[in-house]
């Protein structure tokens, strides 16, 4: 955050260093967009084959083959969700949430996808469908689903406040991801990673640049939904904030569950195949 009365006095050529055209750090002419119909058409028979309901104040997590899809889907009230993707056959390989917004964009909808971390930086899901992308951006400049927070944690909550509260999301992914993969707590918690905070509505403050959020655009029945280009394990954590119009660490705001399914296509979408290596050669030590 900027001070309010700067230390410094503005150079003479002030004016002129700030009329500086802005370049886009990660263009991506190159990086071709997916062509959604033949997913959308793939949905035509497709199977439900699991669903899990993620409890208000919770997380569960999830299993999703490569080449399903899975859906999360409001269904009691307004709800954000904080999402964590991992490679099912190695727990490094994780969703990268900076490097997503560097490539999509400080929010996400249909045709963006969820890239994992390094060495590896390859596409994990393709968001094939959301129900919330009439929302756009609003006159403050928020949107909905983003990649530029991280997740509630009780360290930072304990920080602010001096509170000690147990059901921040990165404490609910932790014991699910502890629970599924059979692990003690403290090595889950190394793997629970920044997120896609589903539902979310944020963005940045004009004036002193702060991250906000507001009262999610979200009702029951809006969904987001994913393609998975790997084996996945998913998960996702009920944000004790509900819809996050006011606090997002409390057991005072109006929570409820979200609902996770995953589907089969009857076929696999044309043209698809799994994720790929990302191809650059590291044995030019990085």
């Amino acid at each position: 955050m900027k001070p309010e009365t700067p230390a410094h006095a503005a150079p003479a050529d002030a004016v002129s260093r700030k009329a500086v055209a802005p370049v886009i750090c990660y263009p991506v002419e190159g990086l071709p967009r997916p062509d959604l119909a033949p997913y959308l058409a793939a949905r035509t028979g497709w199977t439900r084959v699991a669903e899990v309901l993620v409890p208000a104040r919770e997380a569960r997590c999830f299993d999703v083959p490569a080449g399903h899809f899975f859906r999360i889907t409001s269904v009691e009230g307004p709800q954000v969700g904080d999402l964590n993707l991992w490679n099912a056959k190695d727990l490094g390989e994780r969703f990268f949430s900076g490097k997503t917004r560097a490539l999509h964009g400080t929010h996400l909808s249909a045709g963006d996808r969820m890239w994992s971390a390094l060495p590896y930086l390859r596409e994990m899901a393709l968001i094939t469908e959301d129900t919330l992308d009439w929302y756009g951006f609003d006159a403050f400049g928020g949107s909905v689903h983003d990649v530029i927070g991280t997740r509630c944690d009780p360290y930072t909550h304990n920080l602010l406040s001096g509170g000690q509260y147990h059901h921040c999301c990165h404490s609910n992914l932790t014991r699910a991801l502890a629970e599924r993969c059979d692990l003690p707590l403290q090595v889950a918690e190394l793997h629970v990673h920044d997120v896609l905070n589903v539902f979310m509505c944020t963005g940045f403050t004009r004036d002193t640049g702060q991250y906000f959020m507001k009262a999610s655009p979200v009702r029951p029945g809006d969904f987001i939904e994913f393609f998975a280009a790997m084996d996945l394990i998913g998960g996702l954590s009920a944000c004790p904030g509900g819809d996050c119009s006011d606090e997002h660490s409390s057991d005072q705001a109006a929570c409820h569950p979200l609902l996770v399914e995953v589907f089969k296509p009857a076929e696999t979408p044309a043209g698809w195949r799994p994720a790929l290596g990302n191809g650059y050669d590291r044995s030019h030590g990085c």
